[in-house]
């Protein structure tokens, strides 16, 4: 009998379910998949989650799983209500961008408060960890059930004038994306300013911000580094990706094909995350056009690298403002669960 789902997987980190069964591609029924993967355009989805459907799964499954797949945006949803969806039972699996969350419970901030997360790796300690918090927190908020995370590449300051360091977004006005963005540049003495992607080039170009955060490759191919200058080399957040699934309909899968894919999807999993750093390192040097330069466009851009008094003052605002605004308005449970768990892995401690 083959099983249709509406899927959405941008990249992720999944969750072993227990009791789950070893399977051979031999006795798989046939099942396909209708997949809904993130946002169309950008790396994880053109070169990791469309391969990894449409190729590796039907190739490790012998041809007894096989899958289409089209991004969120282009199936005309915006990224906050796919839990929501899904637990209504409009959507068996899907994925939203975690800052897309914080309307439901500002639990959902916790894994990318801007400033918190320095580098890749600290982003994939502190999602490892961060794993038992979010399964409890999706299935009582939402009735659904975590199946792991992904990421994007780090975010980071473009301006259209000279900066020497994080200090020089005083006075700036600067475009953010999501809440806790926005509390970061008003922490550190800017105006945060929220203005669509497609519209920051000329917002850049005509002096309407000065400032714009985004991820270092993805500004690049969207042409930022024609209307900027100076890129500081500082991830200010990254973009979490969460993946989960309507628990009955996920349970009523074969449980040989979920093992499967429980099995295979580590593959995209460390295909998504090496990428993140990657791509990364890669904004950087396309920016500043150095022979590097792989997967974008050489740019002319100064590329600022953190200095220690940049690092410090990070960590002195995310410590001294940002956890505690933070805290201020999660529950005292919550604020528990993230002492256990991300604050642990990045010595940070919250208070209520």
């Amino acid at each position: 009998m083959k099983t249709n789902l509406t899927l959405t997987f941008a990249a992720g980190v999944v969750i072993a379910l227990a009791g789950a069964l070893p399977a051979t591609a031999q006795d798989l029924p046939k099942t396909s998949f209708k997949v809904v993967g993130s946002i169309g355009g950008l790396a994880p989805y053109k070169d990791y989650e469309i391969p990894f459907w449409t190729k590796h799964l039907p190739e490790k499954s012998n041809g007894a799983i096989t899958a289409e797949i089209k991004s969120f945006n282009e199936m005309g949803l915006k990224g906050p209500e796919v839990l929501r969806l899904m637990g209504q039972g409009v959507m068996e699996i899907g994925s939203t961008i975690m800052g897309y969350l914080a309307a439901d419970d500002p639990q959902n901030e916790a894994i990318d408060i801007a400033g918190l997360v320095p580098d890749v790796e600290t982003a994939r300690k502190i999602t490892e960890a961060s794993k038992p918090m979010y399964k409890a927190l999706f299935a009582k908020t939402f009735g659904v059930t975590l199946l792991g995370f992904g990421t994007y590449p780090a975010q980071v300051l473009y301006c259209n004038s000279e900066i020497k360091g994080l200090a020089d977004v005083k006075g700036k006005k600067v475009r953010v994306a999501g809440r806790s963005q926005s509390e970061l540049i008003t922490a550190l003495g800017g105006t945060p300013v929220t203005i669509a992607f497609a519209e920051v080039v000329p917002a850049l170009q005509n002096k309407t911000v000065e400032c714009a955060v985004t991820g270092t490759l993805s500004g690049n191919a969207a042409k930022w580094n024609e209307v900027s200058t100076h890129l500081l080399a500082l991830p200010l957040s990254w973009g979490e990706i969460a993946y989960a699934a309507n628990t009955k309909s996920w349970e009523k899968l074969d449980p040989r094909v979920r093992a499967l894919i429980e099995k295979e999807i580590k593959t995209l999993e460390k295909d998504v995350w090496d990428a993140a750093g990657y791509h990364t390192q890669q904004g950087y040097d396309c920016n500043a056009g150095l022979d590097s330069c792989k997967l974008g466009t050489k740019g002319k851009m100064v590329v600022v690298q953190a200095s220690p008094a940049d690092k410090a003052l990070l960590r002195k605002t995310v410590v001294e403002i940002m956890i505690p605004k933070w805290a201020a308005r999660c529950s005292a449970e919550c604020v528990a669960d993230f002492n256990q768990t991300i604050g642990k892995s990045v010595d940070v401690v919250a208070k209520k």
